[in-house]
Parts: C-alpha cells; sequence; structure tokens
C-alpha cells in the first residue's frame, strides 16, 4: 500500500509539474477515440473516413475546449449521415439541435460525459460513466450522459438501417418515420437511459455521505444497480441482452471507478475524528478524516577522498600547533654577553 501511495504522489507531482502539456495529450487522446469510433460505426462517407481527418481532428481538439469536441462529432455524425440520404442528415441535425436545446444548455460543463457515453460503449464499459459522473459530478451530469446513449444509439440505428434508408424505392417520409420508430420504440436505449440516471444519482447520494468508506460502498452498489436494472429490465421488456457482458463490464466499472476513488479521494478512515465545537448561533458536529500520504525523505550522499583526508588530516594538525604556540607563555631570550654572573651571585647572597 505504500509503494502505491508513493507512486500517486509522484503521478500528482508530474502532472501538476508538467500539466500544459498532459491535458492536451489526453484531449487528443478522447478525441481521437470519439472520431475514430464515429468512422468505424458509420463509415458511409469516404472522404471522413479517413485516419488523417481524424489526426487533424483531434489535434485541433487538443488546444480547444472540450465543447469544441462535442461540436465536431455531432458535424462528423451529421456527414456521415448525409451520405447515406439527405433525409437522414436532417433528422440527425435536428435530433442533436433537439438535445442541446434541452439539456446541454443547461449543463454545458457535464459535456465531456457526452463525450465519454459512445466511447465507453465502444470498449463495452458503458457503466464506467454514470459511476464516474456521479463520483466527480453530480446528478446533473446524467442529463449529457443521457444524450450521449441516444446519440449511440442512433448511430446503431443508421448503421443497422442503412441499407433500407440508402433505397431509392423508399420515400422521405418512410425513412424519417423509421428513423424516428427507431428512436421512440428502441426500449434498449430507454433502459440504458433510466440505469445512467439510476446509477448517477445513487452513486452521487452515497459518495456524499459521512460515514466511512462511502466512495467505494458507492461503486460498488453502483455497479451492482447497473447489472441489475439491465439484467431484470431486458427480462421485462423481452430484450436480447448478453448476461456476461453486463456483468463483465459491471465489474471492470467498479474496478475504474475504485481507481478514481483512490486517486481523487485516497483518505485513512483508521485515523479518523470527530470534533464538536460552537459558536453564539450553532453548534457543530465535524468529521475529520486525514489523506493518505507518504512523507518522502531526500537522501543525500557524500564522496570522501583518501588524498583531501589527508590534507585535512595535516591542517588540523598545524592547526592545533598554532594554538599551543599562541596558548603558551611569551618566553625573553637574554643573549649570553649581556649576562654578568658574578653580579647576579652576589645580589642572591644579599636577599639572604
Amino acid at each position: 500500500m505504500t509503494a502505491l501511495l508513493i507512486l500517486k504522489q509522484k503521478i500528482k507531482e508530474f502532472y501538476g509539474e508538467h500539466d500544459t502539456w498532459i491535458l492536451p495529450i489526453l484531449k487528443f487522446i478522447l478525441a481521437f477515440g470519439l472520431f475514430k469510433g464515429i468512422n468505424t460505426t458509420l463509415g458511409f462517407m469516404g472522404k471522413l473516413d479517413n485516419i488523417f481527418v481524424v489526426l487533424i481532428l483531434a489535434l485541433l481538439c487538443s488546444v480547444m475546449p472540450i465543447n469544441a469536441m462535442t461540436i465536431l462529432g455531432c458535424i462528423l455524425i451529421i456527414g456521415h449521415c448525409y451520405a447515406v440520404g439527405i433525409e437522414v442528415a436532417g433528422f440527425a441535425l435536428l435530433l442533436m439541435i433537439l438535445l442541446m436545446i434541452l439539456f446541454l444548455r443547461f449543463t454545458s460543463k457535464d459535456n465531456v460525459a457526452l463525450v465519454l457515453t459512445p466511447v465507453s460503449f465502444a470498449f463495452h464499459i458503458p457503466a464506467a460513466v454514470p459511476i464516474g459522473c456521479g463520483l466527480l459530478r453530480g446528478p446533473a451530469s446524467a442529463v449529457p450522459a443521457g444524450c450521449g446513449v441516444v446519440l449511440y444509439y442512433f448511430m446503431r440505428l443508421v448503421k443497422e438501417k442503412a441499407g433500407v434508408l440508402q433505397g431509392k424505392e423508399t420515400e422521405a417520409v418512410q425513412k424519417l418515420q423509421i428513423l424516428l420508430d427507431g428512436l421512440v420504440k428502441n426500449q434498449e436505449m430507454w433502459l440504458t437511459i433510466i440505469a445512467f440516471a439510476t446509477v448517477t444519482l445513487l452513486v452521487y447520494l452515497i459518495r456524499r455521505s459521512s460515514f466511512d468508506y462511502s466512495w467505494r460502498i458507492a461503486v460498488v452498489t453502483g455497479s451492482v444497480v447497473y447489472i441489475v436494472l439491465m439484467l431484470f429490465g431486458s427480462m421485462f421488456m423481452s430484450i436480447s441482452m448478453e448476461m456476461g457482458s453486463v456483468i463483465i463490464a459491471g465489474v471492470v466499472s467498479a474496478v475504474i471507478g475504485l481507481v478514481i476513488e483512490f486517486f481523487v479521494l485516497g483518505v485513512d478512515y483508521s485515523r479518523s475524528e470527530v470534533t464538536q465545537f460552537e459558536d453564539d448561533e450553532y453548534v457543530y458536529y465535524v468529521k475529520a478524516v486525514p489523506k493518505s500520504l507518504v512523507s518522502q525523505t531526500k537522501k543525500s550522499v557524500k564522496k570522501f577522498s583518501s588524498n583531501k583526508r589527508s590534507d585535512d588530516r595535516d591542517l588540523d594538525e598545524e592547526d592545533i600547533e598554532e594554538d599551543l604556540v599562541q596558548d603558551a607563555a611569551p618566553v625573553e631570550h637574554v643573549s649570553e654577553e649581556d649576562f654578568d654572573f658574578e653580579k647576579q651571585l652576589e645580589e642572591s647572597l644579599k636577599d639572604l
């Protein structure tokens, strides 16, 4: 556990020092996955289904706000729909305008959920989006996530009905009716939207609680509720759905949620404290839970050479000798010529 905490601290420090170029790289990867997934699902217009077009759009999104990624993705969808038919492109345009007017204008800060939803379906882990929204954002993020579900199932519908929609014998009104019925009567889409909204709200409410390990309990509960809703909902609505894929998606999404909890929260509940204080109007009960941090000590190594040590020893001996000479009493030196022995002897005898 200590090694993981040290790794987490190093990653945070590295991101804090180099976020100016790490964030554009992450946005580039996300945009590349989004545009590549749209081309893989649709891919009707050859000029847009090009790796160089995807790279150019992803580079633009890396230096632009996240809303630009949403707009370019919608334009890419409309372009592929235009290759199927102008009626399909018109229906897609009206659908996106309706979603933006009714929902996205109120939750523009959570547009990343709209971008991540089709990407999560491409990786078969759709439950990761509502769990992440409940942990990091709030209940309002379920709205753009639901819009992402609608766009994903719309792309699937266009791909499945492409043969009929491209047929010259099908009239424009019939094409629009096929698209409208394919969305309104798509029970799997509505079940997914309900599961997304329920999991997002449930995870948000649990992780806002004050009991220990609330984030982890929220992640596990959200993944279990998603699996239960999708499995039992498909049984009651007679929807063909693979149980294994739903369970695996829930488990993998739970692991992703625990990773988010470790890096974003990361607290030590064993050292939690409950304090109480008051003022003139209120009495406050505060629960303080310290974060799990590891203090890193920097080691400094000093190298000593033999020559330096011998020189230092010589210098020390010289200093000691000088100090002894300075501390000693002064000695008066008398020359032999100026010294009269007999005179000194007589004076000594007089004293006696």
